[in-house]
């Protein structure tokens, strides 16, 4: 499985949808996802990755992980993956 469709299965559940239904140009809000989705699918990617996601649910755009669309979360992981996981100082 591809980090793309890993990333898409988890958003999918968190959204309770098929992962077909999900679309790369589709906001989180877009697909039902509340903050605490959010937050979970966060946990679930790191868990998933083994990588740790900067990531401040406090204030969810101010950080270095683009929560703006699917796509842009593919992006994000596939960049942490690259990295070995390691989060920004």
């Amino acid at each position: 499985m591809t980090i793309r469709d890993r990333v898409i299965e988890i958003i999918a559940q968190q959204a309770m949808l098929d992962a077909a239904d999900v679309r790369d140009e589709a906001t989180l809000a877009d697909l039902g996802i509340d903050s605490l989705g959010l937050v979970e699918s966060i946990f679930a990617i790191e868990e998933a990755f083994d990588v740790s996601v900067p990531f401040n649910a406090n204030e969810p755009d101010a950080g270095d992980f683009d929560i703006s669309s699917v796509a842009a979360i593919i992006r994000a992981v596939e960049g942490l993956v690259a990295g070995n996981g390691a989060a920004p100082a």
